[in-house]
This record gives C-alpha cells, structure tokens and sequence, in this order.
C-alpha cells in the first residue's frame, strides 16, 4: 500500500467542493426570494459545470433561481449540477486509492430498464412538489406544516417495494427537519447534510431514477474481512465487507452483504446481534472465522449481494487477517452507481502493517510511509471486543479507507496484536455469532431483558 500517495493534492477537488459549499449556503435562507448574498452561490454552482453537457440548464437556473423565479426543473438542475460535482470528487478520490492499493480498477456498472407506471409519476410528481417548497423556504425557514406535507406522499409510497427508497429517505429526512423545527430558531444548521438529502431525493423522483441494478448470481467462496456496524435510534444495519472467489476460477471481487433490522433505543451494544443474527447467517461465519461456499447467490452490478440464506453453506476456517494478506491484493472492486457516487460513501478495505501508532488530543494516528493516517476510533462498534486500546496496541490492520472533512481516515475492522508474546487478532464483529466474552454475555442479556419487556408491553396493548 502506497499510503505517501494519500498526501498528494488531488487536482480540482477544493475547487469543486468550494462550488458545493456555496451552493449549501444558499439552501439555509430559502430560495424563493434570494438576497444578494446567495446569488454567488448559485452562480458559482454554474461555473463549476460550465464545460459539461449540463452547462446551459444549469446557467438558466441559477439565473431564474437568483431572480425568484424557478420552477421544479430549475430545482433538479441545480440538483444535477451538486451530485454531479459531487460525483466528480467521489470519482477522483477512488482513483487516488486505486493508485494508493495498487489494486484493478473497477468496471462500470449497469442498470437495468425503468419501469415507471402513472401512479408512481403522480407520487414523485408530489414528492417533487414537496421539496421544492422545501428549498423556497430554507432550513431557516422550515416549520411543522411545512414538513409535516411529506407524511402523506410516504404513506402513499410505502405500500409499494419499488417505491420505498425513496420513501424511506424522505420520512427520514423530514424526521429529522421537524425534530429541528422551528428552523429559525436553529443555531447551527447542518448544511452539508440537509443538501446532501434534498438532492438526493429530488433526483430520486425523476421518471427512471430509482432503477433497480443488474443482478447477476454468484457461486464460489466468499471471504470475510469484517463487520461495518451502523446505529440509529431505531435501525441497525451490519454490512460485512468481503472477497468473493468465483468457483470458475474468474477475478477475485470486493462485494458486501447488508443485514437490516428496526429496534427499540433500548437496544444497545451487543444486544445488536440479536436482531440481526436470525436473518442472516453470514454474521455467524464472521464471528467464527469461516468461510462460505455460495451457489447462485444474487449479486448487483455495484458489489452488494442479495443475501439469502438458503444459497450459502459454511465453509472451512478463513481468519480475516489472512484473507487481507492473500486474496485482497488482487481484488477488484465493482464500480459505484452515478447517484451513488459520494465521497461519503467511500470505503475501502486496506491491509496495514509495520507502522507506528502515535495518540494525543486528536485521537489514534498510524504513521505509514512518513504519512500520518487519522483512524476513526468512532466508527468502531460498542457490539464487539475492538476498542480504540486494542488498536493502539496492534501491529496490523485490516480497515475502511474513507474520506471526510478533508482527509483520508482508517476505520478499523480487525487488528493483530502481540499478548504475552502471542499474536492474537481481536475483530469488532466477533460477537456476531453469539460470544463466550463476559461482557459481551453481559450486554446481550440486557438487550434480552430489554426485549422481553417491550415484547410484553406490545401484547398488552393489542390484547386492549
């Protein structure tokens, strides 16, 4: 791993952020009636696409927008126009760690047709008509009945599986605006976050937008490399990161496999895995060390297989660490969906070892090849034995790549570390499977406590 390359200045990229940020700015305020202030950013947006096919549109919209005069196509263009620059970042980024790994670079994703009929057309058409009020207003100026007009056009949408990304992301995304409400009242607005939605969800609602990818089936032997844990009061998601070696001898690829499941906030730490763990059994290959040997499991053009458990059987002994020194090398990864394409979303896996661990104020940094690494102890699960000690004292690495704020950072996944002159590897998705770790027995019979009583309360409500 060529970790000096990480330091290098990636042409452009303050400049297409700048032109992001600009355009951010002017959401907080609202749109519908811009103020001298806001108008830089509108046209800044338009300079930053003036050499691309979206050029014209976006120059008229930012012209009509700065007059108070757009219109739901303006909204889109300026939409197309952030995802775009966006986009472009995401895109110089990857190709940055590409150099960084030295690994194949990854092949274009394919999407299959659209399949819009008139009542989906009439919802987005609402859906549409929602944020854009949304952005007249401002995140200053949003209130209750404001965000409140969302909740109709997601109860429309949930019914329907083909709807239901776009669904989700706006209950979610209004959730969030009324938990903030009234916006004026705000003292700090998170601006980058709230654009990042808005025209994520805008561009959703085109006609053929939110088209499912390819899917294709995989057979062979999958690899796992670690557990990506995601929280929210109400939803918990594990995405194992992995290499699939395809039984016909092919390319090794990089693929991920997603568990979902809601919970209450009662829930926590390795009480997690409990409402997981009955949906996939890939969390207990993790947990052991496993391989397994997949037959016709379904695969996206991005990478992401469509786990099901009945096309997967466990398979021999394959301890992450080694996996990374073997069959990662030579791991392609899928290409990235264009709406998909966020420096956000980046997330690499990467083999570190023979580094310096240095701590202070700012947190855990590795030093590779003179370059000082940032890791992102805050990443690393409550639902497992990994902690930010355990990394400070390791001496290899399996991680998350990832970019925020304006550098590269290392989630951690697996370490190696020396134990009374032992080389043990401590993994943050061990409890996955069930664990014999008294503090992990602990935690997982709170969460079953925690359970039991909301189980009972939910029968006595129905029961009434």
């Amino acid at each position: 791993m060529r970790a000096d390359l990480l330091s290098d200045a990636v042409d452009g990229l303050d400049e297409a952020l700048a032109a992001v940020d600009g355009f951010d700015e002017a959401l907080v305020a609202g749109l519908l009636r811009p103020q001298p202030g806001q108008t830089g950013g509108l046209t800044g947006l338009a300079d930053a696409v003036a050499g691309t096919p979206l050029a014209a549109r976006v120059a008229e919209a930012a012209d009509r927008t700065a007059a108070g005069a757009a219109g739901e196509d303006h909204f889109v263009a300026l939409a197309a126009a952030r995802t775009a620059l966006l986009g472009s970042v995401h895109d110089a980024l990857t190709a940055r760690v590409d150099e960084v790994t030295g690994r194949p670079r990854a092949e274009e994703a394919t999407v299959a047709a659209a399949n819009d009929n008139e009542h989906a057309a009439n919802l987005y058409a609402a859906a549409r008509s929602w944020l854009c009020d949304l952005v007249r207003a401002g995140w200053q100026g949003i209130d209750h009945e404001l965000v409140g007009g969302a909740a109709p056009v997601v109860s429309a949408m949930l019914p329907d599986p083909a709807l239901r990304r776009l669904a989700t992301l706006l209950d979610g995304f209004a959730a969030e605006l009324a938990a903030s409400c009234p916006g004026v009242t705000l003292e700090r607005v998170p601006v980058r976050r709230w654009a990042d939605l808005w025209s994520r969800a805008l561009l959703l609602t085109l006609p053929g937008a939110a088209r499912t990818s390819a899917v294709a089936e995989a057979t062979g032997r999958l690899l796992p490399l670690g557990v990506d844990v995601q929280e929210h009061a109400t939803a918990v998601q594990a995405q194992v990161h992995a290499v699939f070696e395809p039984a016909d001898g092919g390319t090794p690829r990089l693929v991920r496999a997603s568990v979902s499941a809601p919970k209450p906030d009662t829930v926590v730490g390795a009480g997690l895995w409990q409402l997981l763990r009955p949906h996939m059994s890939l969390l207990g290959a993790v947990s052991e060390g496993r391989a397994m040997d997949l037959d016709a499991m379904p695969v996206t053009a991005e990478g992401d297989l469509v786990w099901d458990d009945a096309r997967a059987r466990g398979g021999e002994p394959a301890e992450a660490l080694a996996t990374a020194r073997v069959a990662l090398p030579t791991a392609a990864a899928f290409a990235v969906a264009p709406l998909d394409r966020h420096p956000a979303r980046i997330a690499v896996p990467v083999l570190l070892e023979g580094y310096g661990v240095e701590e202070g104020d700012d947190g855990i940094v590795f030093r590779v090849a003179g370059y000082r690494l940032a890791v992102d102890t805050g990443r690393v699960p409550a639902a497992g034995p990994l902690s930010p000690e355990v990394v400070a004292a390791s001496g290899a690495c399996v991680g998350l790549l990832r970019w925020d704020a304006g550098e590269f950072l290392l989630q951690p996944l697996a370490v190696e570390r020396t134990v009374r002159k032992k080389t043990v590897a401590v993994h943050a998705g061990t409890w996955a499977g069930g664990t014999t770790d008294k503090a992990g027995i602990r935690a997982e019979k709170a969460a079953t406590d925690a359970v039991t009583v909301l189980r009972e309360r939910a029968g006595r409500l129905l029961r009434k």
